[in-house]
């Protein structure tokens, strides 16, 4: 098995683009992603099960950069769940306490580009499934989606 540091050195380099599974460009797009961080990753995901992402974040996080996850409340239980390690690590956790789901699958790192997309960040997905992600640096996209950030964490409440 790959180191988290390797795969980022075998991560693509490229701002702006889309990669598609099955297979591990969008789990290589976001481990780059993550790993490229420098001082705030802003996470907002329905879950986290796949333990390379979790790996990545912790690195992240060990590093000194700013994380702030917000995910739902119901996947925060499910088999296999990384949120409560990650809480546990001391990354700022926020959940909805809604009878709906919080299903977004989007991170904003240093306040300068955007992944985004139907990749759910767990293992099946990069296996299976026919998901997708999207890397972006426009800086309207990025505002877009730090204003919907921003509000979610000033309405979701602190996971303990």
């Amino acid at each position: 098995m790959k180191s988290v540091l390797s795969l980022f050195k075998s991560a693509p380099k490229v701002k702006n683009a889309a990669y598609f599974s099955p297979g591990e460009d969008c789990l290589m797009a976001i481990l780059e992603f993550i790993g490229a961080a420098t001082a705030s990753l802003k996470i907002c995901v329905f879950t986290i099960s796949d333990d390379r992402i979790t790996n990545a974040i912790l690195a992240a996080y060990r590093k000194g950069v700013d994380i702030q996850l917000l995910t739902d409340n119901e996947k925060l239980f499910d088999k296999g769940s990384d949120i409560r390690q990650l809480a546990q690590a001391g990354i700022a956790v926020k959940i909805d306490n809604t009878p709906n789901h919080m299903h977004h699958k989007f991170a904003i790192m240093d306040h300068t580009q955007v992944l985004t997309g139907s990749y759910n960040w767990t293992r099946s997905a990069a296996l299976y499934n026919h998901e997708n992600v999207l890397v972006t640096s426009d800086a309207h996209v990025v505002a877009g989606y730090s204003g919907e950030f921003n509000q979610l964490w000033k309405e979701m409440e602190r996971f303990r």
